[in-house]
């Protein structure tokens, strides 16, 4: 269980690294006379570096043992966060988030193949999402604290913070995660890259590109979508990227639960409720505490997409790629990533252009995509069983 508990807790330390902009994006912005959109590209090439290298680390290190590569991605880790940290320059603090952003998707990825290892077969689809919800606790926790901290001190201070927990993760992991495993066997590129042939598995990336960037297009833009458009004061917003997150949480442990439920069918429920709320957030504008309420329902659904469409990788891996395992584990963070580059960059064109109030618009068309989609993989998943 300890093992277990330190995947958790390692999903809760690549969170904060990713998430620890969002809530003083303002801050960055003045302290290296940059506008907003240029601070989101601190979010967006983040998550292009993060899909790019994910599968690409996959594939190309197959002849290395996984405990060595969780050494090296470790070290890496921690030498980004540091340099996040203490980066003098705009451009010193955007080569940082690449670097963190071209390890962290690897990181997670070997930390997801150790648990069908680790937890018994009918219990792996809630260890994956509890793994996931990490991810949202650290963005309770690193957007909501970072407020604060940046309000009373420095937005440096909550990155040494981040930096300081990556280190202390990264030596527990290395000194207690089991040497070897099942995924040591060596794997050519030929024996992984054919999981990337499977029309469900490209139609279910793509569900990921469009349903995680239709919330992004947002949430990308949240910190000053609540003070500019809600006019809410710093602490009010704190306060909110904290519920927000709590509701975010909930949402990766029912995510497994739908997925333990009723598999992939499952989202051509949630995203017609997601698009809807998106639109509602639209035409709710300014208007307190509706608008309010519409934010914290589309942070409740913002992770529904993940566990069935995880579980739809690993299936398909052990079934007809046996030696894929862990690409299929990256397929998820990889597009995920994706999703949110796409959804950032949409939305900073949206606040750029149209203005913020535009954002939930915009979202809504990438949920229906994302819907018309689901109905196109669960038709290829069903014909090639």
């Amino acid at each position: 269980m300890l093992c277990v508990a330190l995947i958790v807790v390692l999903g809760f330390a690549l969170g904060c690294s990713e998430f620890v902009v969002i809530g003083v994006e303002a801050d960055i912005a003045a302290s290296y006379s940059v506008s907003l959109a240029r601070v989101g590209e601190l979010i967006s090439l983040f998550a292009v570096a993060y899909a790019v290298l994910t599968p690409v680390l996959a594939l190309t290190t197959g002849r290395f043992r996984r405990f060595q590569l969780l050494v090296v991605y470790s070290i890496v880790f921690c030498l980004a966060n540091l340099l996040q940290a203490l980066a003098p320059s705009f451009e010193m603090l955007l080569a940082s988030r690449v670097l963190i952003g071209g390890v962290s998707g690897a990181l997670l990825a070997l930390g997801v193949t150790y648990l069908p290892e680790l937890v018994a077969r009918e219990r792996v689809s809630m260890a994956i999402s509890v793994v996931y919800a990490a991810f949202s606790v650290a963005m309770v926790v690193i957007t909501s604290m970072g407020k604060l901290v940046a309000e009373m001190a420095s937005w440096r201070a909550i990155m040494v913070a981040a930096c300081l927990l990556a280190v202390v993760v990264s030596v527990a992991l290395v000194l207690v995660l089991p040497r070897s495993g099942a995924t040591d066997a060596p794997a050519t590129f030929r024996e992984q890259a054919g999981l990337l042939a499977e029309p469900q598995v490209l139609t279910c990336m793509a569900i990921f590109v469009f349903g995680v960037g239709s919330v992004y297009v947002f949430y990308g833009y949240v910190t000053p979508y609540l003070e500019e458009v809600l006019g809410m004061d710093a602490l009010a917003t704190s306060g909110a990227l904290m519920v927000y997150g709590v509701m975010c949480f909930a949402s990766n442990l029912i995510s497994g639960w739908l997925d333990a439920r009723f598999g992939m069918r499952a989202l051509l429920v949630t995203f017609p409720v997601q698009a809807l709320l998106l639109a509602s957030l639209f035409w709710a504008g300014s208007a307190m505490p509706l608008a309010l309420v519409l934010v914290m329902a589309i942070g409740f659904t913002m992770y529904f997409v993940s566990v069935p469409c995880i579980s739809l990788f690993m299936e398909t891996a052990a079934r007809r790629h046996p030696k894929a395992l862990t690409l299929a584990s990256s397929l998820e963070p990889m597009s995920f990533n994706i999703g949110i580059a796409a959804g950032t960059a949409l939305g900073g064109a949206v606040v750029t252009g149209l203005g913020l109030p535009w954002v939930g618009a915009v979202g809504t068309v990438c949920s229906v995509v994302a819907f018309g989609l689901v109905a196109v993989t669960l038709r290829l998943a069903r014909r090639l069983r």
